[in-house]
């Protein structure tokens, strides 16, 4: 089955891996002011807890038009390397789209680690798509069966997640520079690149940037989660920290999390951009999960943006406003069809 959304290079059911593409991230506001002039502020922004865990309230922001017409959810799971960030970070063409289009947008917090360990922290992932599902869509009028999940880095890893272990199952993946795999040497050895490396991070200055604390909004944690990750990485510990699996088994008791592993017949179909030069995380992520996909004969696009960094830096300006162009136009196609 073939999902190209225009005659470019691109990643195609039963053809090669195409490698063709450009793309840059400075255009991206550019081209989302290019949308409508009827893309005002017309979304009514709703701050919700969708779960508690000992007291601890985890949040979402919805955002939908005003009334009662049932909507379409575009659904955007931040990045962070799963200790940082927060639902504010929203990337700016999915609000200008859920904008111009009238659809409702559900942006999530969940727990951060390493004070919350992966699969607890992927329970909440569930739970707010339980939530989605049942009283969310209740209280603001949503679709639970029109959603497509969005996220970039972590947010992409945890959005490819929702492939699989979420119901009802989204119509719909986009993932940005995100990981289909947790437990490969890109994470599980020490990082040679110079972003990992600035500031040597001895286990002791890691260790006093949390009190262990359960936040799901980094603005809570008061301590610099930046100086944890690159501790991590230039250590190679991320997925035996981030887990809290033990190293002698956690090969295995990793498998449950890890998106390329767990691909069926079933997965939904699947946007994939990702950087060919990225040093946070490598570009075959991306393109061994578009393997994958196309095994199972799941519909899938791989945009390969040559000289694009982690972000996409780096890129050409053309390019990333058809690269965009793509994904808005992928997200339409899946909630109006």
């Amino acid at each position: 089955m073939r999902m190209g959304l225009e005659a470019k290079p691109e990643y195609i059911m039963n053809e090669p891996l195409q490698r063709t593409l450009t793309m840059g991230l400075h255009v991206v506001v550019a081209a989302t002011l290019s949308q409508p002039a009827a893309a005002q502020s017309t979304l009514v922004k709703t701050t919700v807890c969708y779960r508690k865990v000992v007291g601890h309230e985890i949040l979402a922001d919805v955002y939908r038009p005003k009334g009662d017409e049932v909507r379409p959810v575009i659904v955007s799971i931040h990045g962070g390397a799963l200790i940082m960030g927060n639902r504010e970070g929203i990337h700016a063409e999915i609000r200008a789209l859920a904008e111009a289009k009238g659809f409702a947008l559900v942006s999530l917090d969940y727990r951060l680690a390493p004070e919350t360990k992966l699969p607890d922290l992927i329970s909440d992932i569930e739970a707010a798509f339980h939530w989605l599902a049942g009283d969310g869509a209740k209280r603001f009028y949503l679709d639970p069966d029109r959603v497509v999940v969005t996220g970039g880095s972590a947010g992409g890893y945890l959005t490819l997640v929702t492939g699989y272990r979420v119901q009802p199952r989204p119509k719909a993946l986009v993932a940005m520079y995100g990981y289909g795999h947790v437990m490969r040497d890109w994470y599980a050895t020490p990082s040679p690149h110079a972003r990992h490396n600035r500031q040597k991070v001895s286990r002791d200055e890691a260790l006093r940037k949390t009190d262990g604390t359960i936040i799901s909004d980094d603005r809570r944690r008061q301590r610099n989660g930046g100086m944890i990750y690159s501790h991590y990485r230039q250590n190679g510990i991320w997925p035996h920290e981030v887990s809290g699996f033990d190293e002698a088994t956690i090969a295995e008791q990793i498998r449950p999390f890890e998106p390329a592993r767990n691909v069926t017949a079933g997965y939904p179909p699947t946007l994939l951009i990702h950087g060919a030069v990225d040093t946070d995380v490598p570009y075959d992520e991306s393109a061994l999960m578009a393997e994958q996909l196309e095994r199972h004969h799941v519909p899938v696009i791989l945009k390969t943006i040559d000289n694009g960094e982690h972000g996409f830096g780096g890129g050409n300006s053309e390019q990333i406003q058809e690269a965009y162009k793509t994904m808005r136009e992928f997200i339409v196609n899946n909630l109006t069809d």
